[in-house]
């Protein structure tokens, strides 16, 4: 057995991050760092207020902001400005402006609240639905109602449309009735011989106005699928943005939440336009949930008619006029009813979201189920559709909505976190923002001006001081997952057409507080998970990226800018296009390789269904199959393979599509490709410590351990193409696997044997450096305990801030290469401090940091500053009934959407408990 890369003498004297040797990690920028969606509160904002704030987030290492404009707390009217005003446009200015100086960056909404709207959208351009109203007659009966609309809501619009009028008879028969109605609504038809129903739809309007907006943003919400509606509503920021953008990076809208939404007043003609037949004879169909084939397939039709509206006439009108600005755009599609694929790949930024909290196996990470969303447990599938339509298609950043209601306000640490961020990087984002920060003016008093969804990035939340130390693992494993490109192997299509020909409801809108109902019970989604859980890399597909890409030297692109995949996969299904049949059958034709789980048996839709169900039928019958063995066909299609099996697996390894073993552990990865070598970013969210050589399947000349909590790096001992890694529960480091030698970077220090612990069983004193409402008073302590257990101070169980322990220990020799600092029980984050100098922050499981250089022979002392959670001043200020929410629109509420009150809270631990032990460490020689 041979191992490269034995650690030298030189290691001993090796410190991570020597400056002699060249520094594998990417240059960053501000874009590596975090950002942080910035919510001004009724735009109550001014030059001095956003300095300070810029400035603050700029020292805790934030990266850039995204201005949303929301509804402002009470008594602070006379501050308020109105959105896109001459005012507001001067503190945009002043916003970019000095963002710049601080070198970040800054987005903005189009709009305030959500979703997009505002007082510019005319009744003409709100959005639009469909109201049915049914009436009865016979065969020689007179039709004396009036065919006009009768819901009260709508009667003081002028916009009310009668667009099809149809009749059905019992045998089903339709007749087309539209052109038979007069403006005043009577009806010029004698029905023949039985008894009939006649439909009469109307284009109303939902009327939903724009949820928390700001002052100057109020108005009905947009119509996306109007040609004319996004094109009119953005005059409005043309006039205000004249030809400049303001110094905006990127326009951002935020997820689709229009309710009810499913017409819009061209919808017929762009019916028959797109889908080659009159809707009207089938109205019936649309309209009910009748559970046969007819009634599928015209929904199918329709749900794909309104997915293109929407991306062509909003998406995709969207990005041009954020190019006409010289800018970006940002948009999150999830919750429309298009296909995410399609529209994620239409903006310059695809944004998905995580909503609650994840469960994770990693020992002592709190997750207490009073104080998390009972129904939305973020999915790394879901946030994979984002990310597969910037692969695909080459888009260099793909963001996230992170930690919205990650748990109850004032409850959240940065260590629970951290393993929720890596997993959205683990699907393939790359560009976070956090969820988020309130701007709040200087006299405000705790805890300024907060928003009622949100984990609290602001400064005065009393876990601020360590804050930093989270920012800092985001840049450094951003840098790299912003580096290269996707290096995914396997595509797999998404077979939408199995969701729009559900014969149940109207539009179906892809949310992502229901995946369980229309992505989780899917065959699509168990080859996901599974796939995944094996070690394979891959991106979900469209029907219109399929049609779009090429197959060349065996591989599969889109886009020229976009990835290469070795495979295709087509998952169980019952619907597929003809078209996309056609398209995945030129792909193999020119080399590609194809999987079917089984062949498709029928074509979506109602348009000419026996001719294209023929053409799907005759496309598969050119695939001429061979039996390999149980469960597995094959066949050659000019230059490719296809493969026909239920079982994936099996088709990937006749493939000889490799997976990376490396899962078999239980480790989580992405793997990025960079020009000249791969980088392996590994997550350890198991239970267990994981301390062995594990395979990859690229390795390289050289292998670096980088790691991303830090910044240390060294040469990794690799073997057989495996490299040895040592990971504890809840830790993650990056690989960078190059064809370059570097031999400046010494070898990785890898931990062979450890010590007996030394216990801190000294006497501790506790004292307390800052926040509120007031200072516990200093104490000594005969062991360690949380502050909140000496309840005969009282200050001690309201206050949030940071409290100080410390002890000495003496060292009767240093005699091991490193010493480590382990905690037992950690409430929340604290700063160490070894004979006065800083020795970092911890703030992430595993409690525990190294201080080998930082400790002498002799008496040394150990200054440990622990901040609490806001938690206990918050319920003080609620038992003593001290108003701090007060705020226009919604106020505030708890995690469960009820009012707010932490008055019956239980008093949150706060501070050190347990033991805190030095263990000696011996590294490998």
């Amino acid at each position: 057995m041979k191992i490269k890369n034995i650690v030298s003498l030189s290691l001993i004297c090796f410190t991570f991050g020597n400056l002699s040797a060249q520094n594998p990690w990417p240059k960053t920028t501000e874009t590596a760092k975090p950002w942080t969606r910035w919510w001004w509160m009724g735009n109550g904002v001014d030059e001095k207020g956003l300095d300070k704030q810029l400035t603050t987030l700029h020292k805790a290492g934030f990266g850039g902001v995204e201005i949303v404009p929301i509804y402002g707390a009470k008594g602070f009217e006379k501050q308020y400005i109105n959105y896109l005003s001459p005012e507001w446009m001067k503190m945009l200015q002043f916003t970019t402006n000095k963002a710049k100086s601080l070198q970040m960056g800054v987005d903005m909404a189009v709009g305030t609240g959500w979703p997009i709207g505002g007082p510019q959208v005319k009744e003409e351009d709100a959005a639009t639905k469909i109201i049915v109203q049914t009436y009865t007659v016979s065969s020689g009966e007179k039709f004396s109602d009036k065919i006009v609309l009768k819901d009260e809501k709508q009667k003081n619009l002028q916009t009310i449309k009668l667009d099809i009028v149809t009749a059905y008879n019992e045998k089903n028969e339709a007749v087309v009735l539209t052109d038979k109605v007069t403006n005043d609504g009577f009806l010029n038809w004698k029905p023949g011989s039985g008894k009939w129903t006649i439909y009469a739809v109307f284009a109303g309007k939902t009327l939903q106005k724009v949820k928390r907006a700001a002052p100057g943003g109020e108005g009905y919400t947009l119509d996306h699928f109007s040609p004319d509606a996004m094109k009119d509503y953005l005059k409005t920021f043309d006039k205000a943005f004249g030809n400049s953008n303001y110094g905006i990076r990127s326009f951002f809208n935020d997820s689709y939440e229009v309710y009810n939404a499913d017409w819009t007043p061209d919808f017929k003609n762009e019916f028959k336009k797109r889908r080659g037949y009159d809707l009207s004879p089938y109205i019936k169909y649309l309209v009910s949930n009748e559970e046969n084939e007819i009634t599928g397939r015209v929904k199918s039709d329709y749900r794909e008619t309104l997915s293109e509206l929407i991306l062509h006439n909003f998406t995709e009108d969207f990005t041009r006029w954020a190019h006409s600005k010289n800018s970006k755009n940002t948009n999150q599609a999830h919750g429309s009813p298009g296909n995410l694929l399609d529209l994620y790949a239409a903006v310059d930024i695809p944004e998905s979201e995580t909503f609650g909290s994840t469960v994770f196996e990693i020992p002592g990470l709190r997750r207490d189920s009073a104080d998390v969303q009972k129904s939305d447990i973020p999915d790394i599938n879901m946030l994979k559709f984002a990310s597969s339509a910037a692969n695909i298609t080459g888009k260099k950043l793909i963001s996230n909505e992170t930690f919205t209601w990650l748990t109850e306000h004032f409850k959240t640490s940065w260590s629970q976190a951290k393993p929720e961020v890596e997993q959205v990087f683990l699907s393939g984002i790359n560009h976070v923002f956090y969820h988020g920060t309130t701007y709040t003016p200087a006299d405000v008093p705790f805890p300024g001006w907060l928003f009622y969804a949100s984990v609290n990035f602001v400064p005065e939340n009393s876990l601020w001081p360590h804050l930093k130390a989270l920012n800092s693992y985001v840049e450094r494993t951003q840098s790299v997952l912003q580096s290269g490109k996707s290096d995914n192997e396997v595509l797999i299509y998404w077979p939408v057409y199995d969701q729009w020909a559900n014969p149940k409801g109207k539009d179906v809108a892809f949310k992502v507080h229901n995946i369980e109902k229309w992505l989780q019970p899917t065959p699509f989604y168990s080859d996901l998970v599974k796939l995944g859980k094996m070690g394979y890399s891959l991106d979900m597909v469209s029907d219109k990226m399929i049609g779009e890409a090429k197959s060349e030297n065996h591989k599969i692109q889109v886009s020229n800018g976009g990835s290469a995949y070795q495979v295709l996969i087509i998952p169980e299904l019952t619907y597929l296009p003809e078209t996309t049949l056609n398209n995945i059958l030129k792909l193999a034709q020119n080399g590609a390789s194809i999987i079917f789980q089984n062949g498709p048996k029928d074509i979506p839709g109602n348009f000419e269904i026996e001719k294209r169900r023929t053409r799907l039928q005759s496309l598969w019958a050119q695939i001429q199959f061979q039996n390999q063995n149980k469960n597995l066909k094959t066949a050659t299609f000019g230059k490719g393979k296809i493969v026909l099996s239920s079982d994936v697996e099996k088709g990937l390894e006749y493939l000889k599509i490799e997976r990376e073993k490396l899962t078999d552990t239980g480790l989580k990865f992405i793997r990025r490709d960079f020009d000249g070598g791969k980088y392996y970013y590994l997550v350890n969210h198991t239970s267990k410590e994981i301390n062995q050589f594990i395979p990859l399947n690229y390795i390289g000349k050289q292998t670096t351990i980088m790691n991303p909590g830090n910044g240390d790096f060294g040469v990794a001992q690799t073997q057989n193409n495996s490299v040895r890694i040592q990971l504890k529960s809840g830790e993650s480091l990056i690989l960078k696997n190059s064809q370059n030698l570097d031999p400046s970077v010494s070898n990785w220090k890898y931990v062979e044997k450890k010590g007996s612990p030394v216990i801190l069983d000294k006497a501790w004193q506790l004292s307390f450096k800052e926040g509120g409402p007031e200072l516990p008073k200093s104490r000594n302590l005969m062991k360690l305990e949380p502050w909140t257990n000496f309840s005969e101070d009282p200050a001690t169980q309201s206050f949030s801030g940071t409290g100080v322990y410390t002890t000495t220990f003496n060292l009767k020799k240093k005699n091991a290469d490193d010493y480590l600092l382990k905690f037992d029980k950690l409430y929340e984050s604290a700063k160490v401090m070894v004979n006065g100098q800083e020795a970092g922050i911890v703030w992430s499981i595993p409690f525990e940091i190294n201080i080998g250089k930082y400790v002498k022979k002799g008496k040394n002392t150990v200054q440990i500053e622990v901040c609490n959670l806001m938690a206990n001043r918050i319920r003080d200020m609620d038992q003593k009934k001290i108003q701090w929410r007060n705020y226009h629109e919604i106020n505030f509420v708890n995690i469960n959407y009820k009012p707010f009150d932490a008055s019956n809270w239980k008093v949150q631990p706060s501070g050190l408990d347990g033991e805190i032990q030095l263990i000696l460490i011996q590294y490998s020689k």
